[in-house]
């Protein structure tokens, strides 16, 4: 009889791939954590209870088919791991680096709650994929024929490249637009490379593009090409630009050098990690080199940019968040390894203001939590009279993302969007009321995380696959 594989909670215990020491993870951009070997991917695995009823699928936003491909795995499976894994998501390697799966999977698994601590799902899912590509399984796209209908996509983000996978899947003909240079999106100069090392999105890109996915880089709609001749020139549109602009902050002394948006600050590292060569950073405005750091924010992006602080050579780097520890919005992971690496939380901190110019602190007020808003969270209140100055030359706005004003940029004022200036979409298919335009991830949602686009490109390419499907049958009776 075969040995049982799998249900090893009880008597192996959790293990996470090595991470590297701080003192050496700080003086470079690549990952934090080794990679599983085979033996240990397998013991893992094999910790998963295969419940019958799989939380931690349901908490997928993809509805991975988790403990199936974790069967695979403790049975020695890999390639059928990975296309089980590859069916469901296009693209499960950088899923398994970035996704916040102790707030999505690992958090909602089974053994978890009982206290056997969770599978580390995340782990092995890169761990199935990277051992995919470097056995060749990973292939460009052959379409069992091709389609004469072709969809434009606006945006070569997770949502715009997972929707162009899926499309060029069923043989439709597809182009994507970006207004940078290499395509990935966030992906590619938002993530920095000790979370997302770049090469495992270049292969990405180079995949779709020898799958016959067509790139038109540089290109800004808008600038460079009108959105009008977009929609004449496909038979659907995609509109997956992300949201890119900076949220504001009222305060005294915003304007003043020194103070900078967390995207323009990301964006300028990850150039400078592909060798590109970047004024901004050579002159110092965009560097973190040798200063006093100080990032507003408490979410994910709040997080890369005090890392990549450290990492650039600042001489301290400090966070402020105006809840605590328990209500932030970022990973509890990344909360920890920043602060292995050297970072200084300065929780229930919110900026009142801003000194000198160029910037020489930022003006703290003190707060307390008070009563739930209207999001259920505890509020946050003023202490009168707890307000100091935390020294700073270099201070990063990290509050968020909002949309930009795409009817007025791409003069289509039929472009449905709503007070958030995110486009109005129908829930799964991504159809907006413009006639064949559609709309996918953060530019519908708000900033979330990418695999909601992944899921949303996929569902908004089935959508689009099916309305050309109907118009094919009518057009033959």
């Amino acid at each position: 009889m075969a040995k049982q594989p799998m249900l090893k909670f009880i008597n192996v215990e959790r293990d996470m791939p090595e991470k590297r020491a701080p003192n050496l993870r700080r003086e470079d951009f690549n990952e934090i954590y080794a990679e599983y070997a085979d033996a240990k991917a397998k013991e893992q695995s094999s910790r998963c209870s295969q419940c019958g009823v799989p939380y931690c699928q349901t908490h997928c936003p993809l509805h991975n088919n988790i403990p199936d491909w974790l069967r695979m795995t403790a049975e020695g499976r890999l390639q059928e791991a990975y296309e089980m894994s590859q069916a469901t998501n296009t693209f499960p390697e950088i899923c398994g680096r970035i996704c916040p799966q102790d707030r999505l999977c690992e958090g909602n698994c089974v053994i978890e709650q009982s206290g056997h601590g969770t599978v580390t799902i995340g782990s092995v899912e890169k761990y199935i994929t990277d051992t995919a590509w470097e056995n060749g399984w990973v292939k460009p796209i052959v379409p069992a024929q091709e389609r004469k209908e072709s969809v434009g996509i606006i945006g070569a983000g997770p949502g715009g490249l997972a929707a162009a996978d899926f499309l060029r899947r069923a043989g439709v003909q597809v182009t994507v637009y970006d207004r940078y240079d290499r395509a990935g999106g966030l992906m590619t100069y938002g993530i920095p490379g000790f979370k997302l090392e770049k090469d495992v999105v270049m292969r990405r890109n180079d995949q779709l593009e020898q799958s016959g996915v067509a790139f038109k880089l540089n290109c800004a709609v808008g600038e460079d090409i009108s959105f009008a001749d977009i929609r004449a020139a496909h038979d659907a549109v995609i509109i997956a630009t992300g949201v890119y602009k900076s949220r504001d902050l009222q305060a005294p002394g915003v304007g003043v050098q020194g103070l900078v948006p967390a995207l323009d600050f990301l964006t300028v590292s990850n150039k400078k990690s592909f060798g590109d060569d970047v004024p901004a950073f050579t002159d110092g405005s965009l560097n973190a080199e040798g200063k006093k750091v100080v990032v507003i924010g408490g979410g994910d992006t709040a997080m890369d940019c005090v890392r990549t602080s450290i990492r650039q050579g600042a001489t301290s780097v400090k966070c402020l968040y105006r809840r605590d520890r328990a209500n932030m919005p970022g990973s509890q992971r990344e909360v920890a390894n920043a602060e292995e690496e050297g970072v200084v939380f300065e929780w229930l901190s919110a900026p009142k203001g801003f000194t000198g110019d160029p910037i020489t602190g930022v003006m703290v007020q003190k707060m307390r939590l008070g009563q739930p808003d209207a999001s259920g969270r505890q509020a946050p209140e003023v202490i009168e009279g707890a307000d100091y100055i935390e020294e700073a030359d270099l201070v990063i706005m990290a509050l968020g993302f909002e949309a930009e004003d795409l009817p007025t940029l791409w003069d289509c004022p039929d472009l449905p969007v709503n007070r958030w200036g995110t486009v109005k979409a129908e829930y799964i298919s991504g159809r907006t009321e413009a006639e064949g335009v559609y709309a996918v991830g953060d530019i519908v949602r708000g900033a979330s995380l990418v695999v909601w686009a992944i899921k949303d490109g996929r569902d908004c390419a089935e959508a689009i696959i099916k309305q050309f499907n109907g118009a094919t049958a009518i057009a033959a009776e």
